[in-house]
């Protein structure tokens, strides 16, 4: 919504809602909608509820609802907007309003197209980086992504729910929104027991230097550990001797981490740290600052004390004197009959906690530390039902704030080979990638670009190879999965990130072979098909940004920005600009360019997703 815009709209809902208050009729919410460029661009009004509402309480006329909607329709043309209420020249004073009718129940304002044209252009250029900024919600909004599981290496399915997270946040923080980002890594457990165990007991003193190179140790032990934990298919007895005593010794761990042993503590403090410095420098790669830092080590406490104060309503069912666990059984709570929520599991038996018992208490340190009105866990599918039954347990405790939580799930990231597993060693990491990115890009810079210096070109290679792979994932909905192949991650051509980018690139030329914009310019001449399409799709923005923070869809982002560029793309090819003879249209022509310039670097920037101004 352009602030002109709302300034007409305002005023004519002003007119509109003391028209219908003076006749006694009750006026449904006003929504506008943007009417297809068809010779004008437009914005219409439906009567429809109104007439609907009308008709449900048994006032007005007895007649069918569509006929009563026009005719309200009719009566707002002629007694708002062209009557006493407001003169036909304050209708020709609202902002380029070139005429208003009245059709099948709905009020269509349309613009006229030179005076339209010349105030998206206006606008993009007034507000620059904070075109398209929804106006303040007074609300607060936590988003909680990118939660990699400790003493594992960063892979490409981290990547996914960091980037969805992140992006999410960028949308929802433009849009209006007070926005915190969160990220809850996995620090304990018995995963993380697990590399512990067998860097203690086969590999102490031997992790090598560098970031990533230690974090991908980390891993190839894990890896290890898991095979020697793992029962096999005839195994004999001696390996299953062996095999019983390992597990018993990292559950002894795991044990004594949970007292509080110094050493077991200080081993696990170091090899977080280990773990953390690689988390920190992937979260930099993909320029993601997070303002809080939840620890799974950090809500134990708080956890089990939730759970006791659950024990104690009645709530759950405490099994540890004849060796259960602490369950809460939710369908019957709830008084369901058929099974929906079924029975959680929230302590174990010997009183360790489990991801529910941490979770719950995330979710009151959230709303009750950070003042939070909603929180949005981005979190893959296959712990959909771990949080219904979570939120459930909240709502069952008295949680005030648990219908405010939100689960955005997100489906796998697979290899054409099949699942990815970190047990097993087949996944990708996500260094790998951006490595392989950059040097593919690179590759063709110095062929292409051999004038730009070499540190130029590297940055420039990682904004392309970084733009493309979270493209890659960002264009994909976020509820099907993705068979992650990097030759199609990191191409150049067609629906991509590097294409949309070259859109930003070739703006930029343009506008770097013009000089200074003028100020002065109308968009008073017969508009080409292509300005005319390149002028809707960058009007489009704004909506564009509220409709992907309400459906928590980065996706919109995604479709809308490969939509502007194809627009720009088209645009660039068909229309000449430098060569214009006319110097109004020249001038108007360089200002559409540059609002377009500015509009994709906005969108690309919600996608976390660089717009370099060569390539």
């Amino acid at each position: 919504m352009f602030e002109k815009e709302q300034q007409w709209r305002s005023r004519i809902e002003e007119k509109i809602k003391a028209y219908f208050a003076a006749n006694d009729i009750p006026l449904a919410p006003l929504k506008w909608t943007a009417i297809p460029f068809s010779g004008e661009w437009g914005m219409a009004t439906s009567f429809f509820q109104t007439a609907a509402d009308e008709a449900r309480a048994g006032k007005g006329k007895k007649i069918p609802v569509p006929q009563r909607a026009q005719e309200i329709a009719e009566q707002v043309k002629a007694a708002v907007l062209t009557g006493e209420a407001v003169s036909k020249e304050e209708i020709g004073s609202l902002e380029g309003i070139s005429r208003v009718e009245a059709v099948k129940g709905y009020l269509n304002l349309y613009f006229r197209t030179s005076e339209f044209a010349r105030r998206v252009v206006d606008e993009v250029l007034a507000s620059r980086a904070d075109f398209g900024r929804g106006a303040p919600k007074n609300e607060r909004v936590m988003v909680e992504y990118a939660q990699p599981n400790m003493l594992h290496s960063f892979h490409i399915g981290h990547a996914r729910t960091t980037l969805l997270g992140e992006s999410l946040a960028r949308i929802v923080e433009f849009a209006g929104f007070d926005t915190i980002r969160a990220t809850y890594p996995g620090d304990m457990g018995l995963g993380v027991i697990t590399v512990m165990w067998a860097y203690d007991k086969f590999h102490k003193g031997q992790e090598p230097d560098g970031i990533h190179e230690r974090g991908q140790w980390l891993l190839k032990i894990y890896i290890e550990a898991t095979a020697l934990l793992e029962k096999k298919e005839n195994e004999t007895p001696e390996e299953t001797a062996r095999r019983e005593t390992y597990d018993a010794e990292r559950r002894e761990m795991l044990r004594k981490w949970e007292a509080g042993d110094p050493y077991v503590y200080e081993l696990w403090r170091v090899m977080r740290e280990w773990a953390l410095d690689e988390f920190r420098d992937v979260l930099g790669i993909l320029d993601v600052k997070m303002d809080v830092w939840f620890f799974e080590s950090e809500a134990n406490k708080l956890g089990k004390e939730i759970v006791d104060e659950l024990i104690a309503k009645g709530i759950a069912e405490d099994e540890r004197a004849n060796g259960g666990p602490v369950i809460v059984k939710i369908d019957e709570k709830l008084g369901l009959t058929r099974e929906k929520y079924r029975t959680m599991v929230i302590l174990r038996s010997d009183g360790s906690a489990l991801y529910s018992t941490n979770d719950l208490a995330l979710a009151k340190q959230k709303f009750e530390k950070y003042h939070v009105d909603r929180s949005i866990y981005v979190v893959d599918f296959r712990q959909s039902l771990h949080f219904q039954q979570v939120f459930k347990i909240l709502e069952l405790w008295g949680f005030p704030q648990a219908a405010k939580c939100y689960h955005l799930s997100y489906g796998y990231v697979t290899l054409p080979e099949g699942a990815m597993s970190a047990r097993r060693g087949r996944v990708v990491l996500f260094k790998d990638v951006a490595d392989e990115a950059v040097k593919r890009v690179l590759a063709v810079e110095s062929e292409k670009s051999g004038n730009i210096p070499e540190a130029e070109r590297e940055k420039i290679a990682t904004q392309i190879g970084l733009g493309a792979l979270a493209y890659s994932i960002l264009s994909v909905d976020n509820n099907k999965d993705i068979v992650f192949d990097v030759n199609e991650a990191l191409s150049f051509d067609g629906r991509t990130g590097p294409y949309i980018q070259n859109a930003h690139v070739r703006a930029n030329s343009i506008l770097k072979k013009a000089g200074a914009l003028s100020t002065d310019s109308h968009f008073d001449y017969e508009l080409d098909k292509h300005e005319i399409e390149l002028i809707e799709q960058i009007s489009r923005f704004p909506n564009a940004v509220q409709q992907a923070a309400s459906e928590y869809r980065p996706l919109v982002m995604a479709q809308y920005v490969y939509d502007l560029a194809n627009a720009f793309h088209s645009f660039y090819h068909a229309v000449p600009v430098l060569q214009s003879e006319d110097e109004n249209v020249r001038n108007a022509r360089l200002r559409l360019v540059a609002a377009a310039k500015q509009t994709i670097a906005n969108a690309l920037r919600l996608l976390d997703i660089q717009a370099p101004e060569v390539m």
